[in-house]
């Protein structure tokens, strides 16, 4: 029995968009990193970029459990001493709400040079409205998978 390893011909990426509205941040994230990594494929290979092209609509509706959104402080400039306090509220409430996103789903890859290229297969905007119509996303409806990934 041999191992498989992928070579880029063997690659297959698809175009996936996700509805973050109403969507719990954290197991949002979770899904998205998943299929940035292509960890939902049969013929996953680690070193390689087997992921999908992912789209998040909405990422300013996203929901979080327990007071996260009032509570939580976060940002840093990656300067020494450049912590900026702000809550999640505010960044949601802010210019740039699908920050949020982004660094949730940054942190759940792994920090290497592989990761930060699969980062560049993901794409979110904060209203409903994308510019990818011309690849035919699939919707993959993350709020029916299971009733926790959803709050009202």
């Amino acid at each position: 029995m041999k191992t498989y390893s992928a070579t880029p011909a063997d690659i297959d990426k698809k175009w996936i968009l996700i509805d973050a509205e109403g969507v719990v941040l954290g197991r949002l994230a979770s899904i998205v990193a998943m299929r940035l990594r292509g960890k939902h494929k049969a013929t996953f290979t680690p070193h390689m970029d087997m992921g999908d092209n992912v789209i998040v609509i909405n990422a300013d509706k996203v929901q979080m459990t327990g007071k996260k959104r009032e509570e939580k402080f976060y940002w840093h400039t990656g300067y020494p001493g450049g912590i900026k306090s702000r809550t999640k509220e505010q960044i949601l409430e802010g210019a740039h709400p699908e920050r949020v996103v982004l660094q949730a789903v940054k942190r759940m890859l792994p920090g290497n040079r592989l990761s930060r290229q699969q980062m560049t297969n993901l794409r979110i905007y904060a209203g409903g409205e994308h510019p990818h119509e011309a690849q035919s996303p699939e919707v993959l409806d993350v709020k029916s998978m299971n009733k926790k990934n959803t709050r009202s």
